[in-house]
């Protein structure tokens, strides 16, 4: 299945081999995954429904390497009733595709194959951009459930670590990526999981992490149990971090309240916010305003009165980003001004970025103590001859052609380092090929308040 290559990573591969036989060895009724690689959702976790599936790796070139698995049904429409009824948005809805996917057929190779144990029915958890939070708390009702039916079951929190660990590997080097690496492990090590919650959103973007909302969903399934961690393997020969790790309950679940580690994230994040709120500047908390009078009562307000000249008196362009746990939740912004002045402005592209962005859904109620928002204001744009005259960091861009395409990316965003970056994605916002269509350059400034 490795091709030859599995040399390289002996100790991922004797690692995985041993957790295999440990599960086998507990006899398992169910075993539960959580998969990057599954069915995913923006803002709904998507558990698998049916009798079973299969899958092969043959996208990997091994097609002869297939596996199967039966569904535990029962398990599965539990979960999904426990979802619903504590308001978490999951459920087997919207399936696209049924097969195995690879993050759940490398564990099941390791208990079937390796340690030769089939004997269990398998429910597999895709993942979302959801906070933190939810992840966790869909993890504890996994624990609910099982101990609910009295099932026998084992939680697997399939993912890799960082995808950015070498300058040889598929996706680039990033100092972030062993940075990354390094925390999750010595959460792993620890059995500290508050590290798993609280880990900076804008470093594990910038590390390409994989599985980080797996092992969130996985410390809420040991939410106040205790447990001997154990971090049995950690390589990132081929650039990608592979960690594993075992964790053997020790106790009964709720015996250990001091592992309640969503009621310590939930803590973290009101100090956060808090911190947040207080060092806003007069245009995020205008933004932050118009939004939430919109999504809770249904108006526009006025801008108030008492503002800074430079809003009052003032007309530019502005973008409002909208972000959750680090991930973008919405942005939409006018380049050249279109309202009396710049807080008209600020507030009508706040309300417009937390409801007319056709990427996401419309921002809910519940979401609002979650999003942290940028305000960008723009200089005027002006041509730019040629790429010689960009820079990433310090100017956006905007890439139009003659028909009335156009494109636009803001400067200094995390992972667009280059000028063949920046133009790229702006060109494909505006639907624009680069290598037929006739272009025009701009660039522009922002002023940035976060």
């Amino acid at each position: 299945m490795g091709q030859g290559r599995q040399d390289g990573i002996q100790a991922t591969v004797d690692a995985y081999g041993e957790v295999g036989r440990r599960i086998a060895g507990l006899a398992p009724e169910t075993i539960v995954v959580s998969t990057p690689h599954s069915v995913m959702y923006y803002d709904y976790l998507h558990i698998s429904p049916g009798p079973g599936a299969q899958g092969s790796f043959s996208q990997f070139g091994a097609g002869s390497a297939r596996y199967s698995a039966s569904y535990d049904e029962e398990f599965v429409r539990a979960l999904c009733d426990a979802a619903e009824a504590a308001g978490i948005p999951a459920g087997t809805d919207g399936e696209r595709d049924p097969s195995l996917d690879h993050a759940t057929m490398v564990p099941l190779h390791f208990v079937q194959k390796v340690a030769g144990y089939a004997g269990f029915r398998l429910v597999r958890i895709g993942l979302s951009d959801l906070s933190p939070l939810v992840h966790y708390r869909l993890g504890k009702l996994v624990a609910e459930v099982s101990e609910g039916l009295g099932r026998r079951a084992v939680y697997v929190a399939s993912g890799d670590l960082s995808h950015r660990c070498r300058p040889d590997g598929p996706y680039g080097y990033a100092p972030e990526g062993p940075e990354f690496d390094a925390l999750v492990c010595e959460a792993f090590r620890s059995g500290d999981f508050a590290r798993l919650l609280e880990l900076d959103p804008a470093l594990c973007e910038r590390a390409a992490e994989c599985g980080l909302r797996s092992f969130q969903m996985m410390a809420g399934a040991l939410d106040r149990t205790p447990v001997r961690p154990e971090l049995l393997s950690h390589e990132d020969t081929f650039g990608v971090g592979y960690g594993v790790a075992c964790f053997t309950p020790e106790g009964p679940r709720g015996s250990a309240p001091e592992r309640d580690f969503g009621d310590q994230y939930e803590r973290w994040h009101e100090r956060r916010m808090a911190d947040a709120l207080a060092s806003e500047d007069a245009y995020v908390s205008l933004a932050r305003q118009s939004l939430e009078t919109y999504v809770l009562e249904g108006r526009r307000i006025e801008p108030p009165a008492g503002l800074p000249p430079e809003l009052s008196e003032r007309r530019a362009g502005a973008f409002v980003s909208l972000k959750v746990a680090g991930e973008l939740r919405g942005c939409i912004g006018t380049i050249l001004p279109v309202r009396p002045t710049l807080a008209a402005e600020i507030c009508a592209n706040a309300i417009s970025a937390g409801t007319a962005d056709p990427r996401f859904p419309r921002v809910r109620a519940e979401e609002l103590p979650e999003l942290v928002y940028d305000v960008d204001v723009l200089t005027e744009p002006e041509p730019a001859g040629t790429t010689t005259e960009l820079d990433p960091k310090r100017y956006g861009v905007i890439v139009s052609t003659d028909d009335g395409r156009r494109g636009l990316l803001l400067p200094d965003l995390d992972g667009v380092d280059s000028v063949v970056d920046q133009v790229r994605i702006a060109a494909r916002k505006g639907g624009i090929d680069l290598a037929s269509d006739d272009i025009r350059l701009e660039r522009f400034e922002v002023a940035r308040h976060a």
